[in-house]
């Protein structure tokens, strides 16, 4: 029996104050109080990438990096699928605070990968 293994996650990220953080390219972007979710996928090295997001200490390479190692922000699960990227953001309900945040090789429009969620 062959099982399928996660690779897609979404961090669910709690943001403890307003920020305005710098995101790379992309630009600075108000983020809210609140929770919000981060769609991603790993086809390969799928728990170093976990791994990866979980430490505070990294180079910034990914979008998700500037907003994961700004003070005052936490990762609080981590969730697995095996459905693809963007079937699965579409699919979660939120605002778009960043547009392109997460999405720069997405070819579904979804606009962006970071979603705050309703309060």
């Amino acid at each position: 029996m062959t099982t399928i293994e996660p690779y897609t996650y979404q961090l669910v990220i709690r943001v403890g104050r307003r920020l305005e953080i710098a995101i790379g390219r992309l630009g600075t972007f108000a983020f809210p109080e609140g929770t919000y979710v981060y769609t991603g996928s790993a086809k390969r090295n799928f728990a170093a990438r976990i791994a990866r997001h979980l430490r505070q200490e990294k180079t910034l390479h990914w979008h998700i990096d500037h907003l994961l190692t700004t003070p005052g922000v936490s990762i609080v699960e981590v969730r697995h699928a095996q459905v693809d990227e963007c079937v699965l953001n579409q699919a979660t309900p939120g605002d778009i605070v960043a547009p392109g945040f997460g999405a720069s090789d997405c070819r579904n429009h979804c606009g962006s990968h970071l979603k705050r969620l309703s309060t």
